[in-house]
């Protein structure tokens, strides 16, 4: 007997009926099993198909990843030795702008206007204290904890109490559905946006505003720095030369523009081996305000992007754990900057989108 027919002969075998068999048909009868396992989020047991890499518990409503390893937090303590030391760098350039541009700003602006100086002193000390205030919160506030709740046991576990949570592998803890594990942290973090090397922590659901603030008051700072050196430096540098201006007389066209450049480019540098130190601050000064305002000017404006449309980076960048329902409305950067009802109810009434942690 060949192959075919001892297969036709098998598969009549186990038909459901009586009938024969047509030659060349076959029946294939598929004995899977479901095997027995236990749900991490209640402990009850579950039948779940051999093939499914993830279940839902039916009463907890926990998703169990049957395919998960543990996974070890490695490089931590390295990881946050970076991050303190960014940090510590990232202050001391701050009170560097902040006491070099006393220093090189002030008497130059005292000397012109005793009032005008005692103003831009209020200003300068307003923006120092609220940059400062908003990035020491921004970098030693806990970024968003989740809280604590019950799991494990089916008792004290309510029927969908773990609604859509999943069991984070670094921390051994049941992790809410906005929720991202940080490993520069070593922590979950609730509606996680990145981790910031600025700050070095995490933007999260406690320091997103403190962030958000710290950019506008370092972009406001960066403005208020380049303009008072600008106008210092006006006052106190030395007048370029004239003499290679004369030159241009002939040129006319692209000559003319890459001639002026270059004699200006050449009386700057002839005029600066006669500056003092004071002067060079205010050149560096400047450099580094707008250099620094264009890098935070864009930050900015991409969080306030995501914010607009009820998202995070992070929700942005994954199509797995994005929030399709989220609307772009205006609605959502009142409420994340926490503005009250009675001063917003003469502004547009926009569907609410508002972010919510649901257990």
């Amino acid at each position: 007997m060949d192959f075919a027919a001892s297969t036709t002969t098998s598969t009549a075998a186990i038909s459901p009926s009586n009938d024969i068999v047509p030659q060349g048909e076959h029946y294939v009868r598929a004995l899977i099993e479901d095997h027995e396992t236990t749900c991490w989020g209640c402990g009850l047991r579950v039948l779940v198909p051999p093939y499914a890499p993830a279940f839902k518990c039916f009463w907890c409503g926990a998703i169990t990843n049957q395919n998960a390893v543990k996974i070890e937090n490695k490089n931590f303590k390295w990881r946050r030795l970076r991050d303190r030391c960014f940090v510590g760098v990232l202050v001391v350039f701050m009170l560097f702008v902040i006491c070099g541009g006393v220093w090189a700003i002030y008497p130059i602006i005292f000397s012109i206007s005793y009032f005008c100086s005692s103003v831009h002193s209020l200003i300068a000390v307003a923006l120092s204290i609220s940059t400062l205030s908003a990035f020491s919160l921004a970098a030693f506030r806990s970024a968003g904890a989740p809280p604590d709740i019950l799991w494990g046991s089916y008792p004290a576990v309510k029927k969908g109490g773990l609604e859509n949570y999943t069991f984070c592998q670094y921390c051994s803890k049941p992790k809410m559905p906005r929720a991202h594990h940080c490993r520069s942290c070593g922590m979950c973090i609730l509606d996680m946006d990145h981790h910031c090397p600025i700050i070095g922590n995490c933007v999260g659901a406690s320091n997103h505003r403190s962030f958000i603030i710290f950019l506008i008051s370092a972009i406001i700072s960066t403005i208020y720095v380049s303009i008072m050196s600008a106008y210092a430096a006006f006052h106190f540098w030395a007048p370029l030369s004239h003499k290679p201006i004369h030159l241009l007389n002939e040129a006319v066209g692209q000559k003319l523009f890459l001639r002026t450049l270059k004699n200006v480019i050449f009386a700057f540098l002839e005029s600066t081996l006669f500056v003092p130190a004071r002067g060079l601050v205010l050149v560096y000064l400047f450099i580094a305000s707008v250099s620094i305002l264009i890098g935070l000017t864009v930050l900015l404006w991409q969080q306030l992007c995501f914010i607009y449309e009820g998202k995070t980076y992070l929700s942005h960048i994954s199509s797995s754990e994005g929030d399709e329902t989220a609307e772009k409305d205006c609605q959502n950067l009142i409420q994340f900057f926490g503005c009250s009802p009675t001063t917003t109810r003469f502004l547009p009434i926009y569907f609410s989108s508002r972010k919510k942690h649901k257990k």
